[in-house]
Parts: C-alpha cells; structure tokens; sequence
C-alpha cells in the first residue's frame, strides 16, 4: 500500500476493524518511511452477475432494482421493508453462490416467488402477475387456483 503523503511503497496496519454496515475492513496504516497515518478500506471484490432478460440482452445483476420491484408488489402490504430488504438479500446470496456468471430472469422470478409466497399472498399474486407477465383472466385465475391448492 502506497503512502499518500511520501510515495513510500510499505505500510504497517496499526489498527484494523469492520466498518459499521460490515461489508468491509477498515485499517489505519503507518507509513514505515515518514511516518504518518492514513486510512484504507479492504472489501470483497464480487465479478458481476449477468441476467439474461427474455429479449436475450444482458444487465448485471441489481439488488436494487429487484428490491424496487418488491416494493411495487408489496405496496400497501403489511410488510416490513426489512422483511423485503432481506429477501432481496437473499436471492441476491444465491445468486452470486451458485457461481454461475449468468442467469437468466425467470430463475431470479422463481427464487422470489418461492420467497414472497411465505410471506405474503396478495404480494405473491402481484408479483407473479408482472414476473409471469398475465394476459388474461384465465391465467390469472389458474395462478390463484395453483395458490389456493397449496393451501390445502
């Protein structure tokens, strides 16, 4: 690690902690040449996940935009928004732990689904009707009737 005030190219770390939202290291380093200390940050470096839309073209993955699309679904829901936040959590571990570089919208649709459906029908019901794209009553009905079955 490079000194910022010297150029010196060797530190040691005097002090070393997690940051407060966990996602990375901080360390407090003193230059071995003049001394001095500054601050760096350590985090995991994730390659990115590709999603393969239906149209066949690629985004990386996005926790949230999927989170914006649970907040849509569950709008006006008794749900908390942390109850979303680690769902989307969630989905977004299986994701990146699969160690696929690709996946494909409808695996991410049916991940959530299969969440979504503890916690919340309505919601369930709303997100499937975007994810499965509905275009009539009919399939619609064969959605709730498939909910309602396994209730039983």
């Amino acid at each position: 690690m490079r000194c910022p005030f010297c150029d010196f190219e060797e530190s040691k770390v005097v002090d070393s902690r997690p940051t407060e939202e966990g996602g990375a290291i901080r360390r407090r380093r003193e230059c071995l040449s003049c001394g001095k200390r500054f601050t760096t940050y350590e985090k995991i470096e994730r390659v990115p996940v590709m999603i393969v839309k239906k149209d066949k073209t690629r985004e990386p993955f996005d926790k949230e935009k999927l989170l914006r699309g649970l907040l849509r679904a569950c709008e006006k829901r008794p749900i908390p928004f942390q109850v979303l936040d680690e769902l989307a959590t969630d989905v977004e571990m299986v994701v990146y732990n699969s160690l696929e570089r690709e996946i494909t919208t409808n695996q991410i649709g049916e991940l959530v689904m299969q969440r979504l459906k503890k916690i919340d029908d309505i919601a369930y019901v709303r997100f499937a009707s975007v994810y499965r794209q509905f275009t009539d009553l009919n399939s619609f009905r064969e959605e709730l009737n498939k909910l309602l079955g396994d209730r039983d």
